[in-house]
């Protein structure tokens, strides 16, 4: 009982922080596919795979997938602005969180004030999803930058590939090594996936009001940044 009480604590030390962030990457994404004509506010390469399509195959919103990308990189670049000339690197953190966390209340509002989205085309289709979009960019620059130690929350193609090599590691040699390895690559994926789910049928039943339930983890992670639980790569 001792073994299993002192591996619990480890285990959410370790991984506490890329589930949450995965959660609500996942939910976040999730809730914008589905309400806003397949539009995705992280996955933004998804947005020129959808835009190619649509242009072939005809379809409404490709002005919007496409506009996803200058609007995500404008983003990138000024959030790398103000990290790099910022000295307190756990404070710019927070406030990055708190960023976050304010854009995807924008976003919530913005969906509940022009719901319901009958055109692709529509510009509140373009404003609500790009309040989302600039949300989950800012994240996406943390995730490179001050938390790069921390596997990437918002696209799982890299995260399963790891997964994929921790569990052919693991088969191989079942050491501790692999072992914590594996578990941890697991719960991100798993996290991303219950994210996914969880903000599908919150939509469902709950329309944009779905997504404060994801704002709240995001001002939690704000607080853990404040208290300089999150290293920087340097540390």
């Amino acid at each position: 009982m001792s073994e299993t009480s002192s591996q619990n604590p480890a285990f959410w030390k370790d991984c506490r922080d890329p589930i949450i962030l995965t959660v609500v990457g996942g939910a976040i994404d999730t809730i914008g596919f589905i309400a806003l004509f397949g539009f995705f506010t992280a996955h933004v390469t998804g947005n020129l795979v959808l835009a190619g399509a649509a242009w072939i195959k005809g379809g409404a919103g490709i002005w919007i997938k496409l506009a996803a990308i200058p609007l995500f990189i404008m983003t990138v670049a000024l959030t790398k602005f103000l990290i790099d000339h910022s000295s307190a690197k756990h404070k710019t953190l927070t406030y990055l969180f708190i960023a976050e966390a304010l854009f995807l209340t924008a976003f919530m509002a913005a969906g509940l004030f022009f719901e319901p989205f009958k055109d692709a085309d529509n510009i509140g289709v373009a404003i609500t999803g790009g309040l989302g979009l600039i949300a989950l960019a800012i994240r996406n620059t943390s995730s490179k930058t001050l938390i790069k130690h921390i596997s990437p929350s918002t696209m799982m193609t890299g995260n399963t590939t790891q997964l994929g090599i921790d569990l052919s590691h693991y088969v191989r040699h079942r050491s501790a090594e692999h072992k914590k390895a594996l578990i941890k690559s697991l719960s991100i994926v798993l996290g991303f996936v219950f994210g996914a789910f969880a903000g599908a049928y919150l939509y469902v039943q709950l329309d944009f009001w779905s997504v404060a339930f994801f704002i709240i983890p995001v001002l939690y992670l704000a607080f853990l940044a404040s208290q300089q639980r999150f290293k920087t790569p340097e540390k």
